[in-house]
């Protein structure tokens, strides 16, 4: 007993020693990120112009935070998808097997104010989203992803725009996004990925885009929309390698008001900066379409 007691006390000093090393040696490093972030805010650095004397964001993209996860701060969780276990929830069964792959990691979120302003009717539905993850979320079944999703994704996305024309091409199930810089009205009819209008803010990349249907989410928690959505990005370059990405969405039917997101985009610039092909299509085939063989797998 006393030897388990001596035991015991050796882990708990060794783990109180280690979160002290961590805490004195991160100290250079969080000063040293403060510092350059501070140096670059000040260095008065200008965006390389690119067509019509805009900025040029052409290029490959891709958002490195877990905001497709949750945009709402979240704990870490041992699975997406529950059941009721002996003495609490446990991992359903459709995702017990992948173990810590199947985990959803933490995130202190990127919505500004901490919460999305939901209706209550709209609260209780984000709720079931969020319970009924495996056979709701559109992402699972491949479906394009919507505006702001997108986005966020942990996919790259690449930018070619000139002086008559800008382009996203998404490496996600290969969607794609025509930005129309002159409004042509409203859009004639609702698609996953709606209809663009470009415009410029000083240095800021502004598009709006509406038409949506409603089957995209936000996340895979269950954040939604409906067909009323109205979002307005703002893309502002901020070094040769960043963009500030900021969304406010507008939906009367489900949320209270309009909110925001933030987080930073990053450029790719090594030998990968450039878009792979994931036609997740045909990876679905089974999961939508197997129980229509003759004789189904088990």
């Amino acid at each position: 007993m006393a030897c388990d007691m001596r035991f015991d006390g050796r882990i708990l000093l060794d783990v109180l020693l280690a979160a002290l090393l961590a805490v004195v040696f991160a100290q250079p490093f969080v000063a040293r990120a403060e510092a350059d972030a501070v140096a670059t805010a000040g260095s008065g650095w200008v965006a390389p112009r690119g067509p019509g004397n805009k900025p040029d964001l052409n290029g490959t993209w891709r958002a490195m935070g877990r905001a497709n996860d949750d945009l709402e701060a979240h704990p870490a969780r041992a699975a997406r998808a529950f059941r009721e276990g002996p003495a609490g929830p446990v991992p359903a069964r459709a995702v017990v097997a992948l173990g810590a792959v199947g985990s959803v990691p933490a995130s202190l979120g990127v919505v500004v104010g901490g919460e999305i302003p939901y209706r209550p009717e709209a609260k209780e539905r984000k709720r079931e989203n969020e319970q009924a993850w495996l056979s709701r979320d559109p992402e699972i079944k491949c479906y394009l992803p919507g505006i702001p999703r997108a986005t966020y994704m942990p996919f790259a996305f690449q930018i070619l725009h000139n002086d008559d024309a800008l382009f996203f091409a998404y490496e996600y199930a290969g969607a794609v996004r025509n930005i129309h810089l002159e409004d042509p009205g409203p859009a004639p009819v609702d698609s996953w990925m709606g209809q663009s209008v470009g415009s410029w803010d000083g240095d800021a990349l502004v598009i709006v885009t509406t038409g949506q249907n409603d089957q995209t989410w936000l996340d895979r928690a269950g954040n939604f929309h409906s067909d009323a959505l109205r979002v307005t990005e703002r893309f502002t370059p901020t070094s040769p390698h960043t963009m500030a990405y900021e969304a406010t969405l507008e939906d009367p039917k489900v949320y209270t008001r309009p909110w925001t997101i933030r987080l930073p985009l990053y450029r790719l610039v090594d030998g990968d900066a450039r878009l792979q092909q994931f036609n997740c299509v045909a990876f679905v085939e089974e999961l939508l379409y197997g129980h229509l063989r003759k004789e189904p797998l088990d």
